[in-house]
């Protein structure tokens, strides 16, 4: 029998750490704009800070909160699990990924799918104690996490569709502080889109002749890794240059721009670590270097909401 450690690595939790931050900044912007309607009181002043702030999250908003990391959990765990179960028997043929857990034996094809339903159950339940445009939104964000597994079989652009799965994450978490849009959440989730599909680009360098053989579709197979890593630094600049705005549409103080030039730097230094001719830091460019600059970034952001 599977244990909890076999479905942990069946959707790589450790990965998460990518589009959680961003959550997190969609939520405290969100907060933000509702202590700023509802007190009228600028988180800046220092007496505002523990009344509106700490006083506000604490009464209102640590169980919006709580759901909010349940929704990013649940949608992910259900994405992945979803794209092992449809991409196993790929994964059975690519000698990188026959270790995974289901062409190993280790979790049977039929348990990843029940996985994947009770997840999305789990999420929409969740959404359901958030508020109305979460719970109506959430078929729409399920739709775009799962359809993206389909993608790589007609297009290459489903790093892309990755980037947009990703990009719901500050967009949903604002909405479920405020039941509403807002342009600088959007703008955040245009910075996720780009940052995302640019090192999916990266890691997808790996399985360039395997997609070829296999008629799969990806930026590398249809352009070859010197293109493939050129559109990949395209969409870094513009995800750097939305951070960017969105910095000065948000009017950030100077941890939002300290922030800002980390991610930068940990973006630079990704296309610094790839080379076409060698593709043995892949692994260091996509889990820790985009690791670390989105939850560096966040820090930096948080503090400047709040101090």
């Amino acid at each position: 029998m599977p244990s909890i450690k076999n479905y942990l690595s069946l959707i790589k939790f450790s990965h998460t750490i990518f589009a959680l931050p961003f959550a997190l900044i969609g939520f405290f912007l969100g907060l933000k704009k509702y202590i700023s309607e509802t007190s009228q009181i600028s988180l800046n002043k220092a007496i505002g800070w523990e009344d509106s702030f700490v006083s506000t999250f604490a009464n209102y908003h640590i169980f919006t909160f709580a759901l909010v990391i349940l929704c990013m959990i649940f949608a992910r765990s259900a994405a992945m699990a979803f794209n092992r179960w449809l991409d196993a028997n790929y994964d059975a043929k690519n000698p990188r990924t026959a270790v995974r857990e289901i062409p190993a034996g280790i979790i049977k094809p039929k348990n990843a799918l029940l996985f994947t339903i009770i997840n999305c159950l789990l999420f929409i339940t969740c959404t359901f104690f958030i508020n109305k445009a979460c719970f109506y939104l959430s078929p729409i964000a399920l739709l775009v996490v799962l359809g993206y597994s389909y993608t790589k079989r007609f297009t290459a652009l489903c790093h892309l569709v990755l980037g947009i799965g990703l990009a719901l994450a500050p967009i949903g978490a604002y909405i479920a502080v405020t039941g509403k849009f807002a342009v600088l959440p959007i703008l955040f989730s245009f910075t996720v889109l780009c940052w995302v599909s640019g090192f999916d680009i990266i890691y997808a360098l790996q399985d360039e002749i395997f997609d070829k053989e296999n008629n799969l579709h990806s930026i590398p197979s249809a352009l070859g890794k010197i293109k493939a890593l050129h559109i990949s630094e395209l969409l870094h600049i513009l995800s750097a240059a939305f951070v960017m705005y969105a910095g000065f549409y948000g009017n950030f103080g100077l941890w939002y721009w300290i922030g800002v030039a980390t991610f930068i730097i940990l973006l630079t230094y990704q296309h610094l670590l790839v080379k076409p001719n060698d593709l043995s830091k892949v692994n260091m460019a996509f889990f820790t270097t985009n690791g670390i600059a989105s939850v560096v970034f966040a820090i930096f952001v948080l503090l400047d909401l709040f101090l």
